[in-house]
Order: structure tokens, then sequence, then C-alpha cells
């Protein structure tokens, strides 16, 4: 009898550990492939007349419907309830905050290349503590703002001194420069809003995973549509995609990952918290970054190593740090009251 706890703990934690390498594999596979389709669908031409497609919009489109066509077949099959939970209106602020996330980072890729816009993705901090003071009424220790300044420096670092070479088809020297950062702000600017809001919606509705997935992209769906046709787009992209059967597969390929991804970050978040998730994209983003200088052959300045080691040291110190035992910050107080919530979608 005394051998039975022992031997539920052993299953117990193996259990854990299967379902913690079921969760990376399947966040590391997904989002890699997603990277980099993503790239090369902006930034590499297409048929012998070398096109490049330009119709940031219809990739925002195509990812949302596809998501949730998904999302909304898993409502159906679990008999969940599918009427909105929320006033439909804060489906809309998310889905148009998402919106311009998705497209800020696809018009980024014109003009810096897939290891910088990872990079500053690792400058997520700032906007989220801006937010979430603002929206959530959270507070921030000293160190918290410390750990935020050194990947902000980091970044820059990495922005500011690219390697020789390494420019982009749409780049036609500092003015293109200024515009891909300034994209990249806006960027890190509204998925900061996106995800803080979501996390209130969360946090004040009983509001399942796959109900918010459902009817923020259905949204999505509908407001995108809209600009493609009032940007009179989508013919274009249409007929970009009917002319080019590779381009058209590429985009099947990565609205399915997309949705695939968006699975895996729920199902990671649910089952470890959102530290262990965080960890999880940091390795991701590290992992990205080599893939694409390998596949796309981006070179890399001694100052970038620098700013990579400033931001990625600082991560993981700040993830070390957070694993020792010791008083919780606001953020952490904030996502363990957060997580029965989220368990229960």
């Amino acid at each position: 009898m005394a051998e039975q706890p022992s031997q539920l703990m052993q299953k117990l934690k193996e259990n854990k550990l299967f379902k913690m390498a079921f969760a990376v594999t399947g966040i590391m596979s997904t989002l890699l492939v997603y990277g980099v389709l993503q790239e090369k669908i902006m930034r590499v031409p297409y048929g012998p007349d070398k096109e490049y497609f330009k119709y940031s919009l219809f990739l925002v489109f195509c990812n949302r419907i596809t998501t949730s066509a998904v999302s909304g077949g898993f409502l159906l099959a679990s008999k969940t309830v599918l009427d909105p939970v929320a006033p439909i209106y804060k489906y809309c602020v998310v889905s148009v905050s998402n919106i311009l996330t998705t497209t800020c980072q696809y018009e980024a890729l014109k003009y810096v290349s897939f290891p910088v816009q990872t990079l500053a993705k690792c400058a997520k901090m700032i906007p989220v503590m801006i937010w979430g003071t603002v929206i959530m009424q959270k507070k921030y220790t000293g160190r918290d703002y410390l750990f935020a300044f050194l990947v902000t420096l980091g970044c820059s670092i990495f922005i500011l001194f690219p390697a020789e070479g390494d420019i982009s088809p749409y780049s036609r020297g500092r003015e293109s420069t200024v515009w891909g950062v300034s994209l990249m702000l806006g960027y890190l600017g509204f998925d900061g809003f996106t995800s803080t809001f979501q996390d209130k919606l969360f946090k004040g509705y009983d509001m399942g995973i796959h109900n918010q997935i459902f009817y923020t992209t259905l949204c999505s769906c509908m407001i995108s549509f809209t600009g493609l046709l009032l940007q009179g787009n989508l013919p274009m992209a249409i007929d970009f995609v009917t002319r080019h059967n590779d381009c058209f597969f590429d985009i099947i390929i990565l609205s399915t990952v997309a949705t695939v991804s968006q699975f895996f970050i729920s199902y990671t978040i649910r089952n470890f918290g959102a530290l262990a998730f965080a960890t999880i994209m940091t390795t991701r983003q590290l992992v990205s970054i080599l893939l694409s200088c390998v596949w796309f052959a981006h070179p890399l300045s001694a100052e970038q190593l620098i700013g990579a080691v400033i931001v990625f040291g600082t991560l993981y110190s700040k993830s070390f740090l957070k694993s020792k035992p010791g008083p919780l910050s606001s953020e952490q107080t904030e996502n363990e009251a957060s997580a029965p919530a989220r368990a229960n979608t």
C-alpha cells in the first residue's frame, strides 16, 4: 500500500511531461512553419515574371475564415453555447485590433526581415505593461520595468545595426527602414491592446476559448472582407493566386497552420499557465531566427548578435528569477487568479 502513492505520483509526472512535450512540439512546429511561410509569401517573388504578393489583408481574411470555421465546428461538436456571452461590440474591438496587428505584421515584412520582426516581438512587454496599467489598473515592480528596458534596448540594437546585404526587395533606402520600424511599433501597440483586452474579457465574462475565437474571427472575416472590397484588392488577390498555384497552396497551408497553432496555444495556457507558454514562445523565437537566417540567407552583424544576447539573456533571466519562490508580482497574481477561469474553457 505504501508504494501506491509514489506510483501514482510517477504516473502524474509522466503524464505532465507527455502533455508538455505535446504542447512544445505543437507550438514549435506550427509557428515555425507559419513564420517561414509568412516571410515566403510576402518577400519571395512568384512566377517567371518575379511578381510579389502585396495583399496582406487577403492573408488576414484567409487566416480568420479558416480559424472561424474550425472553432465553430468545435462549438457545434461539443454542443456548447453558441450565443455570444459578451456584447458583440467587445468581440469587434478585439477583432479590429487583431486585424490591425496582423496587417502591420505582414506589411512590415516588405521592409524588414523576419528575424528583425521576431526580435522586435520580444519587446511586447512594454505595450502590454502600458495597456495593463490603463485598462486593468495593474501595478509593476521596478524589476519588471528594468527587464522591459533591457529587452527594448536589445531589440533597438538589432534593428538599428543590420548586416550589409540584408535588404528587402521593397526597400529603397532609409525611408523604407523608418516605415518598417513604424509598422512594427504599430504592430506592438495593437498586439499589446489585443491581448490585454482579451484578458479583460476572460476575467469579466464566463467565456470559453472557442467562443471568443469564433466570434472574434467571425468579426475579423467580415471586416477584412469589407476592407478588401473597399480597397478593390479582392479581385487582384484572387487573380494572383489563380495565376500562381504555388502561392495558393502556400496560403492554404498558412491558414491551416495559423488555426492549429491557435489551439495549441490555448491548450498550453490552459494546462501550464502563461509563464510556461512565454518560455516556449521565447525558445521558439530563437529557433525561428536561426531557421530564417539559414533558409533565406539573412546575415547577422556583430551588433545584432549583441542585441540578440541582451534580449534572450534578459528574458531567460526573468523566467529563472520568477521560478524561484518568493512574493508574487502583480502580473503573476493576475495569472494565478485567471487560471481557474481559463481552465473551464
